[in-house]
Parts: structure tokens; sequence; C-alpha cells
């Protein structure tokens, strides 16, 4: 049985003469909490969108849940979960309404979803904002709802892109308590982020330039690695090389 929730090898995703993601490798355990780091323009958006059966590879192989990129992308969809900063919420509907369609979206049945939105809403402290209209949530409320609706079908594995952008440190270490929660349930969290202070909670991280992996390891050791004091500085002595702008 594989250890891995995702496996890459030799990835690479071309646009004509360029290449967004330059031969890539690399492993993510089950449970771990992986950050996949890099300025605008270093590929880490194409390579995730790969990986979430979104974008067909040039070449290269890859698997996520076990599933193949090229041959099962609508099995690898079924099996992780996604984030984005924008939320991914419908503003028009209430809070219930919400977790209502996106398990319906996920065939879960009806009687399932009915004892599991009330144990959510009772974990959010929600249950007085169940039939408030998402737009008059407040912002940190949106992003735990949004999160906790990507990971209501119980999936492998649960992409983030960016999911804390716009909100205040305090909700941000909250939202982070979510994703240790949902790694200790067995989830595999697979983030990335502009904010560093995040990269230090993460197991491991990579960070990528110029569509190549630069760098790959734990938070500690790239510090020790490059002689940093933080991944900021981490991040900006590698960053510094890129030669190429989203």
């Amino acid at each position: 049985m594989n250890k891995n929730a995702i496996v890459v090898n030799n990835l690479s995703k071309q646009f004509g003469q360029f290449k967004a993601v330059d031969d890539i490798s690399f492993e993510v355990a089950k449970g771990e909490i992986f950050g996949f780091l890099g300025a605008n323009g270093a590929g880490k958006t194409t390579a995730m969108k790969m990986l979430c059966g979104l974008s067909m590879p040039t070449s290269g192989q890859a698997s996520v849940a076990g599933f193949d990129v090229y041959k099962e992308n609508e099995s690898i969809k079924k099996n992780i979960g996604y984030m984005s900063q924008k939320f991914s919420l419908y503003e028009d509907l209430t809070v219930r309404e919400n977790i209502k369609f996106y398990a319906g979206i996920y065939g879960i049945a009806p009687q399932k979803i009915k004892e599991k939105t009330n144990q959510l809403l009772q974990q959010l402290v929600l249950e007085k904002e169940a039939d408030m209209l998402v737009s008059q949530l407040p912002l940190g409320w949106k992003q735990k709802l949004a999160f906790s609706v990507a990971i209501f079908h119980e999936p492998q594995i649960v992409f983030l892109d960016e999911p804390t952008g716009g909100v205040d440190p305090i909700t941000r270490r909250e939202f982070w308590n979510l994703i240790y929660d949902a790694a200790a349930n067995g989830i595999t969290i697979f983030v990335t982020t502009h904010y560093m202070d995040e990269a230090e909670y993460c197991n491991r991280v990579s960070i990528m330039v110029d569509g190549k992996i630069e760098a790959l390891d734990s938070p500690g050791n790239l510090k020790k690695t490059f002689n940093a004091k933080s991944m900021d500085e981490v991040f900006l002595h590698l960053a510094r090389k890129a030669k190429r702008i989203e």
C-alpha cells in the first residue's frame, strides 16, 4: 500500500515554447501538511491544476489519491477537496443551503447530509446563523465555512490555494487549527500561501522558481540550509533567482 497521497515524477506543462512547469518531482505523504510556495509566475498554480485533474500535463507522471492524472482525472476530482482565496461559496445562498449544495455534488445521501450539517454547524458555532445568507457573514466565518465545506465529503486530500488571503493574523491562526484537525483525521493538506509565517506550520515546504522546484524540506532544515532566521529569508533568497513574472 502506497504511503504517499501524491506522487509526481518529472512532470511538465508547456504552452507553445513556454514551459510553465519544468520537470518537477516530489511526493506528499498521507496526512502531511505540504506547503507549495513560489512567487507569481513560478508555476505553482499550473502545477496545482494538473494535480487537481483540471489540466493535462505535457509530459511526466503523477498520481493523486492513487489515481493517474492522465487517465483518472474524474476519480481525482471525487477524492479531493478544493478551496481558493475566493472561498467558492454562493453568497446568495444561506449557510445551510451552501452545505447541502456541495454535499449533493459529491453524492452524499440526504439523511447523511442532514446529520453531518447539524454536526458541522455545532462545530463551527454557527447554529444561529444557519439560515443567514453567506454574504452577511464576517470574512473569517466565510473562510472557516468554505474549508469545512471543502472537506465535508471526507476527501483524501484537500488543495488550499492561498486560502487565508485578506484576513487578520488571529483569524489566520484559527484557520490553521482547522487544518491541523483535518490532518490529524488523516486528510492530506496541500497548501499554497504568500504568508511565510504560515510556511512554518507545514511539515515540509517546496519552493518553486521559474517552473522548477529549487528547494524542498522541512522549514527547520530549509532555514539551516540557507543560514536564515525565518522562512521569509529563505523565500527571498530563492525568489531573487527568478527571471520571469506572471
